[in-house]
């Protein structure tokens, strides 16, 4: 049996970017463990992405659920130790900027013998007011192999003294899932026979400060005056709004609970635009050549900014109802470029993992 790998996920967009790099590990018949702790529990949050995209079912589930960040860090890391020296796995993948990608990387860092990997390294906002920056810049740091997105990723990682042998820009796994299922995503029938946005809403910067919320669903209230709107909407936005008592501003609104993640992105393809506070929605998008409204005041994506097929927001009424209305009308002026939108990502991972000795 070949080195043990351990794959570890925790919420949705995980799921997202794994699922391309399954396959791939599959193709070469690696011995893998997918390790979910659960940070994401609800069906429609974490099971129905399995399913959708086909991932084999996790070989264990921490279950760890929600709870403050660093009660939730801690048992992750209480846990995730203890498996860690029970399998003793030869490498230990982590994905993106979560909370089980700091606490598995912080186990794996302190355990002589095991290599980390980073998926989607040296992505920055430069807001340390986000909790995923805190994430991505300290699994960064204890990581041994960093697979970036892009030449920007690589050279934040340079800036900050990160051993160049140790950087490895293969792609992002997310534009290879969407290729894997872009005739999917096209053929996908959504009843909407009306042009439609399309809304996404979770950062608790936005949906635990009131006036912000507030602010956003003003905006949102008034554009849907003139153009429908879908919105899946988060579990945990959804209890905001109604312990905020905020639920007038949707009364125009198609509310929908979460979709599935090629649902979804049958939605977003055949958007007009799409609003959000997402980060990794903010590259399908560009992919999709869907005009993106981002409801941040910075992004980790700033290429998408410079390539003028999304703006910066914030939660600032006038600013989105603006940006919505010139999108409506000007649409992406250019097709988004990045040589690296080829699919490939993933199989250029774990060909570097294989070379390595890896798994």
């Amino acid at each position: 049996m070949s080195k043990l790998l351990f794959i570890v996920v925790g919420a949705r967009p995980n799921f997202i970017k794994i699922a391309p790099i399954i396959k791939e590990l599959d193709m070469r018949k690696t011995n893998y463990q997918i390790i979910h702790t659960g940070q994401h529990y609800d069906k429609l949050m974490s099971d129905i992405f399995f399913e959708d995209l086909k991932i084999p079912e996790p070989d264990i589930n921490l279950n760890v659920k929600s709870t403050y960040h660093g009660q939730q860090i801690a048992k992750m890391i209480s846990m995730f130790e203890i498996l860690c020296y029970k399998n003793k796995p030869n490498c230990v993948m982590v994905i993106g900027d979560v909370n089980s990608t700091l606490a598995a990387a912080f186990v794996a860092s302190k355990i002589n013998g095991i290599k980390l990997v980073h998926v989607e390294s040296g992505e920055r906002s430069y807001d340390k007011a986000m909790p995923e920056e805190i994430n991505r810049v300290i699994t960064d740091h204890l990581s041994d192999y960093l697979f970036c997105t892009g030449n920007t990723a690589s050279h934040n990682l340079s800036k900050e003294g990160i051993d160049k042998d140790k950087i490895h820009i293969v792609g992002n796994t997310m534009i290879d899932n969407l290729i894997n299922h872009l005739q999917v995503i096209k053929n996908y029938v959504t009843n909407q026979t009306r042009p439609y946005i399309i809304v996404t809403l979770h950062r608790a910067s936005n949906t635990d400060d009131l006036e912000r919320l507030k602010e956003i669903l003003q905006a949102i209230q008034t554009i849907s005056t003139y153009i429908h709107i879908v919105f899946p909407i988060h579990p945990r936005t959804a209890k905001k709004i109604e312990q905020f008592k905020l639920q007038k501003y949707l009364d125009n609104v198609e509310v929908r609970t979460p979709m599935s993640c090629l649902k979804f992105l049958s939605y977003v393809n055949g958007a007009k635009v799409v609003l959000t506070d997402s980060g990794g929605l903010q590259i399908e998008a560009a992919f999709l050549n869907v005009p993106c409204i981002t409801m941040r005041y910075n992004t980790e994506h700033i290429n998408t900014i410079s390539q003028n097929v999304n703006i910066l927001v914030g939660s600032n009424r006038e600013q989105i109802y603006e940006a919505i209305s010139e999108k409506l009308i000007t649409k992406n002026k250019t097709k988004y470029k990045d040589p690296l939108f080829d699919g490939q990502a993933s199989k250029r991972m774990v060909k570097i993992l294989g070379e390595n000795n890896l798994i």
